[in-house]
């Protein structure tokens, strides 16, 4: 006599993929009261091997310990995310650079006019970062090239005036660059723009934490923070 596989089978994969415990209780129930019935009703003359019975009850313990680890691992993501949130919380209010080409002009009480700050990520060095911000018609309103930029996130600040010293109308304005290497080939780089840090919330799948930027930027996850101001 021997025993379902098929019960065998979804106790394995139960203890894999999550089963319910109940469910995976009950189906390791069903395989002991099988391999039960089955030492009762073998036949004397041909009784079921050592390595046999071994092996079938090895896997039912495998299964166990995968739930258990299971477990282990859920409590540790848990613990994880609680300190994430933690983290997290600790940049509300806190001015940010990420993923993004926007720069916001405005008048300050004494008439000035100011730009919030803009930023680039390189890969690679640049020898040459040519800056341009336009407008949103497509016109340039401002250019500049800043030489020897390092890699990695570099922060930029701008007055809100054209190259002609005339301050630009209060708005949303766009950056752009382009950045060479010494022998003029152009790299890769990531333009950043400013936002602040207004709340804190779990992501719908719960894995990770998003980050509140307000209504025009929306939410970003922790990893798309490139720098703090």
């Amino acid at each position: 006599m021997n025993i379902d596989t098929s019960v065998l089978s979804n106790v394995n994969g139960g203890g894999a993929s999550g089963m319910p415990a109940s469910q995976s209780e009950e189906l390791r129930e069903s395989f002991m009261t099988l391999l039960i019935t089955q030492l009762e009703n073998q036949d004397p003359m041909n009784p079921m091997e050592n390595a046999e019975m071994t092996s079938q009850l090895a896997q039912i313990n495998t299964v166990s310990g995968i739930e258990s680890l299971n477990d282990t691992l859920s409590g540790i993501t848990q613990q994880m995310n609680a300190s994430q949130m933690l983290q997290a919380s600790g940049l509300i209010g806190n001015a940010v650079l990420v993923p993004g080409n926007q720069v916001k002009v405005g008048t300050s009480e004494d008439g000035s006019s100011y730009a919030t700050p803009f930023g680039i990520e390189l890969d690679k060095p640049a020898d040459n970062v040519e800056i341009k911000v336009t407008n949103q018609t497509g016109e340039v309103v401002y250019t500049n090239n800043i030489e020897g930029v390092d890699a990695g996130v570099e922060s930029f600040s701008w007055n809100g005036q054209n190259n002609d010293g005339a301050a630009v109308p209060e708005g949303s304005y766009n950056v752009s660059y382009k950045a060479t290497d010494a022998e003029g080939e152009e790299l890769e780089a990531e333009t950043l723009n400013y936002a602040q840090v207004q709340g804190v919330t779990p992501s719908e799948s719960g894995d990770d934490v998003r980050l509140d930027l307000g209504a025009v930027y929306g939410q970003v996850s922790l990893d798309q923070i490139k720098q703090i101001l």
